[in-house]
C-alpha cells in the first residue's frame, strides 16, 4: 500500500478517534450538569440539558413524562427550591454507529433511596448533546427481588402483605404450673412454732 494512503488512513483514524473522545467528554460533562442543576434547583440549566421531546421515567411504574409534561412536573419543585440530589458514582457511555447518539448507564447515590441507577439515550440537538431519555430505577439485590415483587403485587391488588412472626423455641420460657398442696394440721403447727422460735432470724426452712 502506498505511503500516502497509509498516511491518509492514519490521519482519518486519528480524527475519528479524537472526535469520539471529544464527544464522550462532552456527553459526560452534560450529565454532570444535568445532575448538578437538579441538586441546585436550577431549572434553566436543567431544561437546557434535555431534548425538546425528552422522555423521563421515574421509579414508579406510573411515572412516565414526555416533553413539556416533564417540564411542567419539575418546574414547580425547582421554583420552590426543592430539587433532587443524585450523585453519580459510576458511568458508562456507549456511542452508537454514526456518532449521533450515545447510550449511557450510571450508578447514583441518593440520601433517601440509597444506590440508584440511571440509564438512557443522549442525542445531538442543535450541535449539542442533550438527554433524550432518562430512566431512573432502584436496583434490587437478587436475594430480595422475590419478596419485593410480592410486595408490589400486594400493593397493586390492595391486599396487605401478611407478615408471620415466629418466635424461636429457645426464646420461649416454659413456666411449670403451680399445684397447691394441702398442709396437714401438724405441719401447720410446726411452721407457726418455728416462726415464734426464730422471730429475729428465721431459719431458711421455716
Amino acid at each position: 500500500m502506498p505511503t500516502k494512503f497509509l498516511t491518509l488512513f492514519a490521519s482519518l483514524w486519528l480524527v475519528c478517534t479524537s472526535a469520539s473522545a471529544d464527544s464522550l467528554a462532552e456527553a459526560d460533562a452534560l450529565l454532570e450538569r444535568f445532575h448538578q442543576a437538579a441538586a441546585q434547583a436550577d431549572f434553566a440549566t436543567y431544561d437546557a440539558a434535555m431534548a425538546e421531546d425528552v422522555v423521563f421515567l421515574g421509579t414508579d411504574a406510573t411515572e412516565r413524562w414526555q416533553g413539556q409534561a416533564f417540564r411542567d412536573f419539575a418546574k414547580p419543585y425547582f421554583d420552590a427550591g426543592k430539587g433532587w440530589t443524585y450523585v453519580p458514582t459510576q458511568r458508562s457511555l456507549d456511542p452508537l454507529p454514526g456518532g449521533q447518539a450515545i447510550l449511557f448507564d450510571e450508578l447514583l447515590d441518593n440520601e433517601k433511596l440509597g444506590q440508584c441507577r440511571g440509564s438512557g439515550v443522549l442525542i445531538k440537538e442543535g450541535g449539542q448533546w442533550v438527554v433524550a431519555q432518562y430512566n431512573l430505577s432502584v436496583p434490587i439485590p437478587n436475594e430480595l427481588v422475590v419478596d419485593v415483587a410480592k410486595g408490589i403485587r400486594a400493593a397493586a391488588s390492595g391486599v396487605p402483605v401478611a407478615v408471620e412472626v415466629v418466635t424461636p423455641a429457645a426464646e420461649v420460657e416454659t413456666v411449670a404450673p403451680v399445684t397447691a398442696v394441702e398442709e396437714s394440721p401438724a405441719a401447720e403447727a410446726e411452721r407457726k412454732n418455728c416462726g415464734r422460735r426464730f422471730k429475729t432470724n428465721k431459719r431458711a426452712d421455716c
